[in-house]
């Protein structure tokens, strides 16, 4: 039902480029139900792009997940990986140490404490 309303959105004549940005897929349940939402969202995605529209512009985003990467790999034009990008996690470090140094509570702890908080937050952080 909401395909076939936005098929006719888009199949419009004269239709401008549109914009569809799916953001945090990997956020979206994955775990209950059938299809779960997170398919329900990917079968979508495909039947969009089975519509070769050219006006149509689809930008999905999401953590390395290999379940997503494997469902949008067929029909994907174009990809960007910021989870291997050294420069990312290094201001994600300096961005973590600036805080460390600067907060009055934790400028009183032990120069260890304060490495042990940066590293493993700069560890764990997985690019967000």
């Amino acid at each position: 039902m909401l395909f076939q309303g936005l098929k006719d959105v888009l199949t419009f004549p004269d239709q401008q480029t549109v914009y569809i940005i799916v953001d945090a897929l990997d956020e979206c349940p994955n775990s209950s139900g059938y299809p779960t939402p997170q398919q329900e969202v990917l079968c979508l995605l495909e039947e969009l792009v089975d519509l070769n529209l050219p006006h149509l512009r689809v930008c999905v985003t999401s953590r390395p997940e290999i379940d997503i990467e494997y469902a949008l790999e067929p029909f994907t034009s174009h990809q960007m990986s910021l989870h291997d990008e050294s420069g990312q996690k290094g201001y994600i470090r300096d961005y973590i140490r600036s805080v460390v140094h600067s907060d009055r509570s934790m400028r009183r702890w032990r120069e260890e404490d304060k490495n042990l908080v940066i590293n493993t937050l700069s560890e764990r952080a997985e690019g967000m």
